[in-house]
């Protein structure tokens, strides 16, 4: 009997290709899905130190929804840098110049706080509408 532990290798792994539609969706319950999807925990070979995660496209931004009235009450805090740098932005004012930046920086809150999490963000691409330049890799019959 082989009592070895698998471990996945680099150079062994491959990415797929995921297309999520964001209209009509939540944004925290679509944020978790495509968290899980880009960290691998959809995948049996799952391990938290290696990238085994997929790409994820992510398209109709605009289109996406909150629950309970966030849309005037969510606001973006960041800051510059610069003392007194604090700057916010309600999610209104961001959601009309930038519906990609909401599903991002939700994205982006549900990663693991690690060295991998720019790696797994380099794996995410979303679009504002349903337009995209990535119909070649998508799988249709997945």
């Amino acid at each position: 009997m082989n009592k070895k532990t698998f471990t996945p290798s680099k150079n062994g792994l491959s990415q797929d290709w995921h297309l999520v539609d964001a209209k009509g969706e939540i944004l925290g319950k679509l944020a978790a899905t495509v968290s899980d999807i880009l960290t691998g925990k959809n995948k049996a070979i799952f391990t938290p130190n290696i990238n085994v995660g997929d790409k994820v496209v992510v398209i109709n931004a605009e289109k996406i929804e909150v629950t309970r009235g966030k849309e005037t009450k969510k606001v973006y805090h960041y800051v510059t840098g610069f003392p007194g740098g604090l700057k916010t932005q309600k999610y209104e004012d961001l959601k009309n110049k930038h519906p990609e930046e909401i599903i991002r920086r939700a994205i982006s809150g549900m990663l693991p706080k690690n060295k991998l999490r720019k790696e797994r963000l380099a794996n995410l691409y979303i679009y504002r509408d349903e337009k995209h330049p990535h119909q070649g890799q998508i799988n249709k019959n997945a």
